[in-house]
């Protein structure tokens, strides 16, 4: 064999070589994709021989959800999820233990999985379903469940540098930031799982002067255009001080965040900034918060940071008037944690209807786009221990939330061209003014609901998009007309709608909404079928009050003294926004005050050393 064929037979041989690691990876990336999706069996392997295999599935927040079940009439043996598309540290909680929950009680009338209602009802609906379809009577499995029986909690004591209480954006930062400024960090969060409420947040992140925005020679996005749209929006109810600070530090947040694998692609408008655009996204239109929390997350994980979830704190520690650490429970233990700094990262109030129809009696029955844990337990620790608070009673309507489980149809759908029809099939308002502009001109429309219209081209480049469709909220058309008559629209109403459409894709090419003055989110109009439509009415989205802090994230005392040792950022906070936060500003607000109260809680620790 001469020289030429053994070199053409190791170059044949390295491509057989290269395909079939190839083929390997592919098929190994398939399993893990498959695995990620599924659980293992729940059950037992006794199985009667008049049970049947049975399957059923119902609707999550992101699509539909699979399950098996092996059961007769009198007992369930065997459940397995066998697909879902829920989110990753969130649903995916609930995938996993409500199926241990139901098979434990024999009963689908177990407890929710805290923070991940709407995917552990879904689960449930999706066993019901599975038992009916086998002829058997789910109601036989709606047994009330006994509460479990009182366990003698162990006391135990914990020692570190600085306690983080609520592991959302705002904790997660600052937990991370702490460690990186070498501190010893335990982390508590009440619910199964970290993200909190930042898991909710689609849309972007707001940031001002960054090097993206100068890339795309966006001049005008300038810290005191921020600094002033943030003021004005918040009806000037805001500390300037504090929104200064935010608009200061945004930039070098966004720069931070790269040194945690977080990058962002791409800028576009948020409502009511007057043309501006500050609403920085991850590459694709990915909702923006699954994406921060999953990179601060794998560093929280990187450091080694000590994360108790399921943990519950319950009192802030005070000697001589210095926050010294903290009471927590979880299901087996009370800890008393030592330390020399105390960050409060617990979130807003925007579940607890209680406190927040104190202030405004009409929220007693309205849809809330938040998970069940953002009660304010921060705000109460806080002023348990002397903590002053701020415009408590400033609460955010967000105009285009699901009123069915109140999902948050994200501002970068209008950021991208999307507008907003009444049941006559008109616009009403400049679709991007500010939330509590829109919100209370959708309240005056009749019938109680609008519609959120968007098209084909839209979807091509928002991937959070997909999620609404595969979880079958949108309604459809090839046409607008066909869409209109979807939407339930009258005759005289689909006329009208065609018209607005037709008349907003012509403003869309002048540049110029000579009907209601909108100037943002107009790069592209909406003629790519099919259309799409979402039903909306505003929800409670935000509670721009909470624990009264200074630029430095210290909490600040009734007598308006700081609490020497005491940290607050994020949600829990006030200041911030004033009488109504723009959309953008609650990822800017948890990165850029997480990070500060990490530092300042940090250095604080530092000085007791």
């Amino acid at each position: 064999m001469d020289k030429q064929e053994k070199k053409k037979r190791r170059e044949r041989w390295s491509d057989i070589v290269g395909i079939s690691c190839g083929i390997i990876l592919l098929i190994f990336l398939v399993v893990n994709i498959i695995q990620s999706h599924t659980v293992k069996t729940v059950g037992d392997t006794n199985i009667s021989a008049e049970a049947m295999t049975l399957t059923g599935t119902s609707m999550g927040r992101n699509g539909p959800v699979e399950v098996e079940v092996v059961a007769d009439a009198n007992r369930i043996y065997q459940i397995r999820v066998l697909n879902h598309e829920e989110t990753e540290g969130i649903g995916s909680v609930a995938v996993e233990k409500i199926p241990v929950s139901v098979y434990d009680n024999q009963s689908i009338e177990v407890d929710a999985v805290a923070g991940a209602t709407l995917t552990s009802e879904a689960v449930k609906a999706a066993i019901a379903d599975a038992l009916e379809s086998g002829g058997l009577n789910p109601d036989s499995f709606r047994r009330e469940v006994a509460a479990a029986a009182p366990v003698e909690k162990t006391p135990m004591e914990l020692d570190c540098d600085v306690v983080v209480v609520g592991a959302g954006g705002a904790g997660l930062t600052a937990s991370v930031l702490a460690t990186q400024e070498g501190k010893n960090v335990i982390l508590l969060e009440k619910i199964p799982f970290v993200g909190g409420n930042s898991l909710r947040a689609e849309g972007g992140m707001n940031a001002a002067g960054t090097n993206l925005e100068k890339e795309l020679g966006l001049d005008d996005s300038t810290v005191e255009n921020f600094t002033e749209d943030t003021l004005r929006l918040g009806h000037y109810l805001a500390n300037p001080e504090l929104v200064r600070t935010l608009a200061e530090n945004s930039s070098d947040a966004i720069e931070w965040l790269k040194t945690v694998d977080a990058t962002f692609t791409g800028v576009k408008a948020t409502g009511g900034c007057e043309g501006r655009k500050y609403l920085h996204q991850p590459e694709g239109g990915v909702a923006v918060g699954e994406y921060l929390v999953a990179k601060l997350k794998t560093q929280v994980e990187k450091l080694g940071i000590d994360v108790h979830v399921s943990t519950k704190a319950t009192e802030i520690l005070m000697e001589n008037g210095q926050a010294v650490g903290v009471m927590a429970e979880d299901a087996e233990h009370i800890y008393t944690i030592h330390a020399k700094a105390v960050v409060l990262a617990t979130g807003g109030f925007g579940a607890n209807f209680d406190l927040m129809s104190s202030y405004d009696p009409s929220l007693a029955n309205a849809v809330t786009t938040n998970h069940s844990g953002a009660t304010g337990d921060g705000i109460f620790m806080a002023q348990a221990v002397g903590a002053d608070t701020v415009d408590m009673e400033q609460i955010q309507l967000h105009p285009t939330v699901i009123q069915s489980d109140g999902s948050l149809v994200s501002e970068s759908f209008r950021s991208l061209g999307a507008i907003v029809v009444n049941t006559e099939g008109k616009r009403f308002v400049n679709d991007l003014a500010g939330r509590d502009v829109v919100s209370q001109a959708e309240l005056k429309q009749p019938d109680g609901y609008c519609f959120i219209i968007f098209d084909q081209n839209l979807v091509d480049h928002l991937a959070l998009s997909q999620r609404f469709i595969d979880g079958g909220y949108t309604i459809q058309g090839g046409t607008y007309e066909e869409l209109g008559k979807n939407m339930g629209l009258s005759d005289e109403a689909v006329k009208n709608f065609v018209n607005t459409m037709n008349t907003w894709n012509e403003s869309v090419a002048k540049g110029i909404d000579e009907e209601w003055g909108r100037n943002n989110g107009m790069d592209d109009d909406l003629s790519t079928a099919p259309f799409y439509a979402i039903k909306i009415a505003p929800g409670i989205h935000h509670t721009m009050g909470g624990i009264k802090i200074n630029t430095n994230a210290e909490v600040i005392d009734t007598s308006g003294n700081v609490i020497p040792g005491l940290f607050a950022c994020g949600e829990t906070t006030g200041g911030i926004h004033g009488g109504n936060r723009v959309g953008g500003n609650a990822v800017c607000d948890f990165i850029v005050f997480g990070r500060i109260a990490g530092k300042s809680a940090s250095d604080f620790a530092e000085a007791l050393s």
